[in-house]
């Protein structure tokens, strides 16, 4: 660690559209973010930094008290510590806030994303929005509770909270945010107050952005639940990043039926690029489109080395998984439209077998679903 900032408010980083320093100029915002685990700390102690009203909104007793008492403590790529408090007083529900928001930012678990949207509904200004930054698919969810009010965000860099109220960015990337609903406002005035929290693209066409995230998360996630180790270690493993590819390929497969051209959330890869041909699929050997994309998966595993499953923490704290809003999504879609996804069932099952304590979280259990799989390699 190089240091540690003691700080309550300082301007952001990052740039607003005509380049002038984010937050000048901008109407510092009366915020709300509801779930203050990796990303919603990482986002409310940012917005928090730049000068926002922010009041975080948790479920957690614990995290609660240590924002409370110490604020946010939030380390950078480099492992500078920022700390920083809190402008509001954390609270547990929105009604205990006794505010009207302008803004709620919803970082909870996909599972709990309709509960969070009542909540807070009612303390919503009249031209208040509300933005939903779960893995999967949640605009459908949250546009039929909320409407035009709701702003999708993909969020593309990673973050740990390692103990209550501590907080660590992971890997870079930004924020890609659009209009839920067709006939939604712009959310282009957003842009300005989030970059404070990392660079924010305005998606056109969200859904291609979010089929693209949805297949990362597809294997991030249930990969390391089930591998029990962190993203760049299992990724080292070629049965593994055979795994992912064929992942990547049902994906795309359902995203093309379903009507989506699949656009690459920024710095990541393009899953249509990457995903198995059926070609690749019958080789039993390295042909140099395959060993590329290997590569490329070697590259990800990189980025992603310290990156710790979320899916991998909730199961070791028996709670609920957000295994049916990821490959459940595919399996559903997949099953209606009458194309098979074999690979996303069996992982599917073993992350389910795991929350059953019928399987533990190891690389050899990864393992297995390949071998299962493939018997005759």
């Amino acid at each position: 660690m190089s240091g540690v900032r003691e700080e309550s408010r300082i301007l952001p980083w990052g740039r607003t559209h005509n380049g002038s320093a984010a937050g000048v100029g901008v109407a510092k915002q009366r915020i709300a973010v509801v779930g203050c685990g990796a990303v919603g700390g990482v986002i409310a102690a940012c917005l928090t930094r730049a000068g926002n009203a922010v009041t975080p909104i948790v479920g957690n007793p614990r995290i609660e008290t240590a924002l409370a008492d110490e604020g946010f403590r939030l380390y950078d790529l480099a492992g500078e510590l920022s700390r920083i408090p809190a402008s509001c007083s954390p609270v547990q529900t929105a009604q205990q806030a006794g505010s009207i928001f302008d803004l709620v930012i919803i970082a909870t678990p996909s599972t709990a994303l309709e509960t969070a949207i009542k909540e807070v509904l009612p303390f919503l200004a009249p031209d208040g929005r509300i933005i939903t930054c779960q893995n999967g698919l949640p605009e459908e969810r949250a546009t039929a509770i909320a409407g035009s009010r709701i702003v999708g965000c993909v969020v593309g860099w990673g973050a740990t909270m390692s103990e209550p109220g501590v907080y660590k960015r992971t890997s870079s990337g930004r924020l890609q945010i659009g209009k839920a609903c067709a006939d939604g406002p712009s959310p282009d005035d957003l842009v300005p107050i989030l970059e404070a929290v990392s660079p924010v693209e305005v998606a056109g066409d969200l859904p291609a952005v979010r089929w693209s995230k949805l297949a990362i998360n597809c294997v991030t996630s249930p990969f390391g639940a089930i591998g029990g180790a962190p993203l760049g270690t299992l990724l080292m493993d070629a049965k593994v990043r055979r795994l992912a590819l064929e992942v990547f390929a049902e994906v795309a497969a359902v995203a093309r039926l379903e009507g989506i051209k699949m656009r690459p959330v920024a710095g990541t890869l393009n899953i249509t690029s990457v995903a198995l041909s059926d070609r690749e699929k019958q080789a039993r050997w390295f042909s140099a489109s395959l060993l590329f994309k290997h590569l490329l998966l070697l590259l990800v595993g990189f980025k992603f080395r310290r990156m710790r499953s979320s899916m991998l923490y909730a199961l070791e704290r028996g709670r609920p998984i957000e295994i049916d809003f990821l490959n459940g999504e595919i399996t559903k879609r997949g099953a209606r439209l009458g194309f098979p996804t074999p690979v996303n069932d069996a992982i599917i099952e073993t992350v389910r077998q795991i929350e059953q304590r019928k399987k533990s979280s190891s690389p050899l259990t990864l393992s297995e679903v390949y071998s299962r799989l493939h018997p005759s390699r």
